[in-house]
């Protein structure tokens, strides 16, 4: 899939994808299947829970979320181990190291720079900075992910880190509920990668690779590898 070139494609792209949904929300609607947007259509036609716009909007965030978050994490988790040599030489020797190491991946090369914007609903203080109600409020995820009174060593990455929690994920009632899947995906992509391809290598300089920087993400566009021979 290419990225829109511009901000008139970026805008098409949204309009389609938009459409897509209003589209797939009629036709559930139609014919209800034992599916996600299913419950969430019952949500706003049976318990009145969400408006129609909510119902749309929620929709095209699980899409967005649950593939091109975890795209990214798998590209920026080899890059990183990549960038670690002696990590992934003990990631190849002790694979049981792996969820480990895919915690570690989340806090250490989560691409969301901050998490999804909020709006307090009332006033507050927080630390002598009063937040009115209705202000946007920007969670900085890698500022929490490098802060040093949390981990030890916060730019340090380590595989085999004590504690690797993190909130790559959300917390509490904002907790991705496609937490499992997509470290099952990462999982199955780095380990695949890993074992398939001992010889696995970065193809260009790292000040060739391409990354896409916004104020909410960095992430690469491309990642060269060099494969080599599979594993026998």
């Amino acid at each position: 899939m290419l990225a829109p070139e511009s901000g008139a494609q970026l805008r098409e792209a949204v309009q389609n994808i938009h459409r897509f949904f209003v589209e797939l929300v009629a036709a559930r609607r139609a014919a209800p299947g034992p599916d996600l947007l299913t419950a969430l259509i019952a949500a706003r036609d049976e318990e009145d829970r969400l408006s129609e716009d909510e119902l749309v909007s929620l929709a095209f965030l699980i899409l967005l979320a649950g593939s091109e978050n975890t795209q990214h994490l798998i590209s920026g988790g080899l890059y990183t181990l990549l960038r670690h040599p002696e990590q992934l030489a003990a990631l190849r020797d002790d694979p049981a190291l792996m969820p480990n190491a895919i915690e570690e991946i989340l806090r250490y090369a989560l691409p969301n720079q901050t998490a999804i914007r909020r709006f307090p609903t009332t006033h507050l203080d927080i630390d002598g900075v009063r937040i009115p109600a209705g202000d946007t409020v920007l969670l900085g995820l890698a500022s929490a992910h490098r802060d040093p009174d949390r981990y030890p060593e916060p730019d340090r990455f380590d595989i085999r880190r004590a504690d690797p929690s993190h909130l790559a994920l959300g917390h509490g009632m904002h907790y991705c509920l496609g937490a499992p899947l997509a470290r099952m995906q990462i999982d199955l992509a780095l380990t695949t990668l890993i074992r398939r391809f001992p010889g696995l290598g970065l193809a260009v300089p790292e000040t060739e690779l391409p990354w896409r920087t916004t104020f909410r993400s960095h992430a690469l566009k491309r990642l060269p590898v060099l494969v080599g021979p599979p594993a026998a």
